[in-house]
C-alpha cells in the first residue's frame, strides 16, 4: 500500500499561520489541530480447497515488509465507504464482479487503531471477513508482487487457546500467541487469527458455512467445509442427521443428484436454506476429538 496524498513525509500539510482562518468553522473547531490519518481497509478472505480451509494472501511488491505475505486490502478512497472500498478490493483481487461479487459473503471485523502498526504513518485499519467458494488462482495486483490461496495450517496461524476451547469469539486473546509460523506483514497475523475465530464460532449458530459451497452442492461437500473450518473430522451419519434436522440450514434441489467419486450411487444435491439464526446449532466437537 502506498500512502495517500497528502499523507506522510509533511506533505500536504498547512504552512503555520496560512488559511487558519479559513481551517476554523463556525464552532471554532480547528481542522488542523490534529495529525491526518489514513484509514485502509484488510481483507480475511477464506475458501476451503482440497479439504483445507485457506486464506487468499499477496507477496508485498515494495516496503514496508517487502516480499513478505500479507492480507489484501487498500486506502479508503475520498469518496467511498469502508465497505465500498473492501468490496472493491475482493473483487480485484477474486476476479469477481458485478452480481458474482456482490453476492459473496462480505462482513466486517473490527476495527485495528494501535499506534504504530504501519511504520510509514498512523493508519486505522478496518478488517473484514469474507467467504467464497473454490475460484480459480488470483491475480495480484497493486502494491502486490503475486496473489496465492495459502492454507492457514501450513502458515501457523491460531487463535489463543481459550477462545478455541471455550468456542467463542469474545474470549480474551494473547496476541503474542497468535502466530507460530509465517509472520505475515503489518499487525496481519492477528487479523487472520481473529478472523478465522470469526468464522468458526459462526458455523455453530448460523449457515455461514454454505457460503463455501457453490450454489448447490452434496451433504458431503458440506460436510468438508466445518472439517476443514473446524479442523476435525466428524462423523458422517451424525452430522447429516443433524443438518436435515436444523430448520433453514439447506434445502433440498427437488430432482436434482450428483455422482460423487467413490459412491455408486448420485448424491442429492442442496442449496442454502436462508435461515439467518440455527436452533438448535451445530456445536463443535470437544478438542479431544469426539465425534459431532
Amino acid at each position: 500500500m502506498v500512502p495517500p496524498e497528502g499523507h506522510g513525509g509533511g506533505e500536504g500539510k498547512v504552512p503555520e499561520g496560512h488559511a487558519r482562518a479559513e481551517a476554523r468553522l463556525p464552532d471554532g473547531y480547528d481542522k488542523y489541530a490534529f495529525e491526518p490519518f489514513a484509514v485502509a481497509v484488510d481483507l480475511a478472505v477464506f475458501t476451503v480447497r482440497g479439504g483445507e480451509m485457506q486464506a487468499l494472501l499477496i507477496r508485498r511488491g515494495q516496503e514496508p515488509y517487502a516480499g513478505r505475505w500479507a492480507l489484501p486490502g487498500g486506502f479508503v478512497r475520498p469518496d467511498e465507504s469502508a465497505e465500498t472500498a473492501a468490496r472493491r478490493e475482493l473483487a480485484e483481487e477474486t476476479g469477481l464482479s458485478g452480481t458474482a461479487a456482490a453476492g459473496l459473503h462480505l462482513e466486517q471485523l473490527r476495527t485495528y487503531s494501535e499506534p504504530g502498526r504501519d511504520p510509514r504513518m498512523r493508519v486505522v485499519s478496518v478488517a473484514y471477513t469474507a467467504l467464497v467458494p473454490d475460484l480459480p488462482e488470483p491475480r495480484g495486483g497493486g502494491d502486490a508482487a503475486h496473489a496465492q490461496w495459502l492454507p492457514l495450517s501450513g502458515l501457523g496461524i491460531r487463535a489463543e487457546h481459550e477462545a478455541v476451547q471455550a468456542g467463542r469469539e469474545g474470549a480474551v486473546v494473547d496476541d503474542r500467541a497468535l502466530s507460530r509460523g509465517t509472520v505475515l506483514a503489518f499487525d496481519h497475523d492477528r487479523i487472520l487469527a481473529h478472523a478465522r475465530e470469526r468464522v468458526r464460532a459462526k458455523l455453530e449458530y448460523t449457515g455461514l458455512a454454505t457460503s463455501f459451497c457453490p450454489p448447490e452442492f452434496t451433504l458431503g461437500e458440506l460436510q468438508q467445509v466445518y472439517e476443514a473450518v473446524w479442523g476435525t473430522p466428524l462423523d458422517r451419519p451424525n452430522f447429516r442427521r443433524k443438518v436435515l434436522a436444523t430448520p433453514g440450514l439447506v434445502e433440498p434441489v427437488p430432482g436434482a443428484a450428483r455422482l460423487t467419486k467413490g459412491r455408486g450411487k448420485p448424491a442429492a444435491l442442496y442449496r442454502a436454506g436462508g435461515a439467518a439464526a440455527l436452533h438448535p446449532p451445530l456445536l463443535r466437537p470437544s478438542r479431544e476429538g469426539r465425534p459431532a
